[in-house]
């Protein structure tokens, strides 16, 4: 059959932002503030819990959306899942104080905090065929959800300092691989090296 002259077959180039540095400042900012809190440095407070709600959260889910839109899976399911961790973790402080529900034990939350290890440690098998930046991050969180947890789990206070620094590097991490995307994108060549792609 021949093909009806009146129509003609074009592409559509994806002219969209790249919403990968948006997610990952939002990520790595609200993890180091939080993280510092963990190291002991200050009280939990409401600027940690905005950031969480709001920057974390929202603004997390919104650059997931947006890399559904790019057809990036793991972009996707990793900004999502971290966008809707903060808003879980902010409304597990607020829905005991507002009388909602019992408070969280510190045994069901070490449990919570290990699933979010094991998923993140299921995540970093797919950075191996990312770039270097992003296997350090997810490697990093891994294991600041382990030791969150196992901090949760015994009581010990050293450990759950020493997981506050461990994420602070964790965050800042993020923010680096964050600002290295933009920049490299900015000036369409490598400002700051991110590790090569894995074939």
């Amino acid at each position: 059959m021949n093909q009806d002259p009146g129509f003609s077959i074009s592409s559509v180039k994806d002219t969209s932002a790249n919403p990968a540095p948006l997610g990952l400042f939002g990520f790595g900012m609200t993890t180091v503030l939080l993280n510092i809190h963990n190291a002991g440095f200050y009280e939990m407070n409401s600027m940690i819990l905005a950031m969480g709600i709001f920057y974390g959260g929202i603004a997390q889910i919104i650059a997931g959306v947006l890399e559904s839109k790019k057809n990036n899976t793991f972009g996707m399911t990793a900004f999502i899942s971290y966008g809707f961790f903060w808003l879980t973790l902010v409304a597990l402080i607020f829905m005991p104080k507002w009388g909602w529900i019992a408070a969280t034990t510190p045994g069901a939350l070490a449990v919570y905090l290990a699933i979010w290890g094991i998923f993140t440690g299921l995540l970093f098998i797919g950075t191996l065929r990312l770039n270097k930046a992003l296997q350090f991050v997810f490697a990093t969180l891994t294991i600041l959800f382990f030791l969150l947890a196992i901090g949760d789990a015994t009581g010990n206070e050293s450990i759950k300092t020493f997981a506050g620094y461990e994420g602070i590097v964790c965050g800042a991490a993020a923010i680096y691989t964050g600002i290295a995307n933009l920049l490299n994108e900015v000036y369409g060549k490598t400002v700051l090296p991110i590790g090569p792609v894995v074939k």
